[in-house]
């Protein structure tokens, strides 16, 4: 089911994919996102591998950095491609193919019946197969950041997301891995923007895990006291 296909009005978007290095991965996940997005762009973010082959292949726009530049730099990339191409709003999903494409309907309903224009996949509540480590890092995480932000989002780490274009902070360069979701979170609460959930699945298959916990966790408290200090010079202005 495309996006004229999902009943109501029809909503311009485009789905925003950032890869490094998946090569053998990025084209099933970008077949995938057709079935239900005409317009899908992968941010190849310096893959010395063929990966920006098999997305152009598998009928992907794609944009190309020159060298890998971090998570946050290739999601301002794409955001910077829907804003420009007059999109009303983005998804997000991650390249490896742990976000099952056929839930992109279920955002873009849940977008049209609410209105609400940030939506966050939520796979905590249905998280049997998670890995351990990544269950306490998410949890843990996810509870810090909520209280930080004054209100719940009960998965603050997955890429699964859906974002009105006009409302999309730029992602600070520094802020990578994991820390740049959990930073853009807080820019757009910090600008008392509603955020709400998706339910998706959990998709695990034997790939080795990114979670490294404890620099995971240096990474994540050193994010959120640059972005403390960011506050406090952007208030004192």
């Amino acid at each position: 089911m495309r996006e004229s296909e999902v009943p109501g009005p029809v909503l311009k978007f485009c789905v925003v994919i950032p890869a490094y290095r998946e090569e053998g991965r990025i084209g099933k996940v970008v077949e995938g996102v057709r079935k239900h997005a005409e317009h899908v762009v992968v941010v190849d973010d310096g893959s010395p591998d063929n990966t920006a082959a098999e997305a152009e292949k598998a009928g992907a726009t794609v944009l190309r950095h020159a060298v890998n530049r971090g998570k946050g730099n290739a999601l301002n990339t794409g955001f910077d491609h829907a804003r420009k191409n007059g999109f009303e709003f983005v998804i997000t999903l991650d390249a490896d193919g742990q976000h099952d494409p056929d839930e992109i309907p279920s955002f873009v309903e849940a977008y049209r019946r609410t209105g609400v224009p940030v939506l966050v996949g939520n796979r905590m509540d249905h998280a049997g197969t998670m890995p351990l480590d990544r269950w306490l890092t998410n949890k843990t995480m996810s509870w810090m950041l909520s209280l930080r932000m004054g209100q719940r989002v009960p998965d603050t780490q997955v890429g699964y997301r859906l974002y009105r274009c006009d409302i999309i902070p730029r992602v600070p360069e520094e802020s990578g891995r994991f820390a740049a979701e959990s930073e853009i979170l807080m820019l757009l609460a910090e600008q008392g923007v509603r955020i709400g959930a998706v339910p998706v699945k959990v998709i695990y298959r034997d790939e080795k895990s990114e979670i490294h916990p404890f620099k995971d966790t240096i990474r994540f408290f050193s994010m959120l006291l640059r972005h403390e200090r960011m506050a406090r010079g952007r208030r004192s202005r």
